[in-house]
């Protein structure tokens, strides 16, 4: 799958996901840091990438509907996160992966599981 990972996701993030075989480009490394929501959900629409963030604005499906995107992850940590659960997350997140579809849908993810919103949800 492609993804986007945005600027508040790291380098080891970034390794985990392509080790398991996804196309991954970041917001720093195309220079998109700082860009607007809107912008950055319409580069990851262009390019066909899904999102992956712990930015809470994107949970907002009225906001993003999920079937306009190739997907949107948001991650959801405990008050206090640490490289640990940072792991955890990710490892659920890629998990999910092999067995779902991401596309059209937002996910939300904690540890050990992952809440999904459909559009079906809206109507």
């Amino acid at each position: 799958m492609k993804l986007k990972l945005d600027e508040n996701l790291g380098r080891s993030a970034r390794d985990e996901l392509a080790g398991g075989g996804h196309e991954v480009a970041s917001v720093a490394e195309q220079s998109l840091g700082g860009a607007s929501d809107d912008a950055l959900i319409e580069v990851c629409r262009t390019e066909g990438r899904a999102l992956v963030t712990f930015d809470l604005d994107f949970a907002n499906p009225l906001r993003f509907p999920p079937d306009r995107y190739p997907g949107i992850a948001v991650f959801r940590p405990p008050p206090r996160i640490s490289a640990e659960i940072l792991r955890a997350l990710v490892k659920t997140f890629a998990g999910a992966l092999e067995k779902e579809q991401l596309a059209g849908h937002l996910w939300i993810i904690e540890v050990g599981r992952i809440r999904v919103h459909e559009a079906s949800d809206d109507k």
